[in-house]
């Protein structure tokens, strides 16, 4: 029975081990800000960070998360308090049918942890996360926002 540090809380939870990190946190945590969308890390819907990395919790087993500090979109903000970047994406209006946002700015708050300065380009090599409706513009706006924050 994996012990696994989610948004800074130890949850005990009885499941194989070789089940996705993202069914763990939304079907026996109750996190779904987490959202299922391709099931193949393409999307980047289920971005999360696992010891301070983004990465694709639809294909990182249990097993391999045993033991690290796991941060959800539940886990940004602080206090009641929005990250930077939660917030920038509110004041660009990011955000259309909002499925892909809580990946998206996952990703983004990696991405100005390693480069606080991104550039256009820093900002579209990093930024692989698939938005449907097409907010690629005001991504890169918000990022921007944030990085000035």
């Amino acid at each position: 029975m994996p012990a696994l540090n989610i948004n800074g809380k130890m949850h005990q939870v009885s499941v194989d081990p070789r089940t996705p990190l993202l069914w763990v946190l939304r079907d026996t945590i109750g996190l779904t800000g987490t959202k299922y969308g391709c099931g193949i890390a393409q999307c980047g819907a289920c971005t999360v960070h696992v010891d301070g990395v983004a990465m694709r919790s639809c294909q990182v087993p249990l097993n391999a998360v045993a033991g690290k500090k796991i941060t959800t979109i539940e886990g940004l903000a602080e206090n009641g308090v929005l990250s930077k970047v939660q917030q920038a994406w509110l004041e660009h209006d990011v955000p259309q049918c909002g499925y892909c946002q809580s990946g998206m700015i996952m990703a983004a708050t990696a991405l100005l942890k390693s480069n606080p300065q991104p550039t256009d380009q820093d900002i579209d090599a990093a930024m692989t996360n698939i938005c449907r409706c097409g907010t690629y513009q005001q991504v890169r706006a918000a990022i921007h926002a944030a990085a000035k924050a």
